[in-house]
């Protein structure tokens, strides 16, 4: 089994509530943000990596997003029917995904700064840690409403409550994902396990990330990368 992550899990199969209209007749990852769909904000994070397998789970409205990746290397597992929240859902993509850590991804973000996966991956230390999340101080994080996920200490270790923002990126174990019984879970049930282990830790961006999971996400995304449309 591989100890470093070369593959990753592409969330994009929720149904985008929060958008209103804009996700009427397409999934959210294909809403544009400075001229090009969602999913290829993130796919470009993820070339500038390199990740040998890239997996996007799907659900509401799939086929705009299948017809757009059409082509690429991206494989879809295809949730019906009934979607399966994140932990459900990444355990449904493991055939495809492999043995071994893996990167999980948000689709619905902007990034501007050093490359996300090459910051985790460098940080990973896989004999004792079970997941290494991604996360920003709340001033970094555009969009976002609250408080903060996580608290981090110097050593990474975290513990909830409010803090730095969770990116929605991280680098996660997966082989305790055959102790859920439920096949709709979120992966906070694997959080909560680390978290009892002390195995859960953060590294935290130093450039900026907005949260474009509601349509001000929009604006302040494309005002983040200095984007006029003309």
């Amino acid at each position: 089994m591989r100890d470093k992550p070369n593959a990753l899990m592409l969330f994009a199969a929720g149904f985008g509530t929060r958008m209103g209209a804009l996700t009427a007749d397409r999934p959210k990852p294909m809403i544009e943000v400075a001229g090009r769909p969602l999913i290829d904000h993130a796919l470009e994070q993820v070339r500038g990596h390199g990740v040998e397998t890239v997996v996007a789970n799907v659900h509401y409205k799939p086929d705009p997003l299948i017809d757009h990746l059409k082509g690429s290397d991206v494989r879809f597992s295809h949730e019906t029917p009934d979607i399966l929240d994140t932990g459900g859902g990444l355990r449904h993509a493991l055939p495809l995904l492999g043995d071994g850590p893996v990167f999980t991804m948000n689709s619905d973000a902007v990034w501007k700064g050093p490359n996300p996966l090459s910051q985790l991956a460098e940080a990973w230390e896989p004999s004792k840690m079970d997941a290494l999340l991604l996360c920003l101080p709340r001033e970094n994080a555009l969009g976002h409403k609250g408080a903060g996920d996580f608290m981090v200490a110097p050593d990474g270790r975290v513990t909830r409550g409010p803090g730095q923002v969770y990116s929605g990126l991280q680098i996660l174990k997966t082989d305790r994902m055959q102790e859920v019984g439920e096949d709709v879970f979120s992966l906070n049930l694997l959080w909560n396990r680390m978290l009892e282990d002390d195995r859960l830790f953060a590294e935290s961006y130093p450039g900026k990330w907005c949260d474009v999971g509601h349509p001000e996400g929009i604006v302040l995304a494309q005002e983040m990368l200095g984007y006029r449309n003309v």
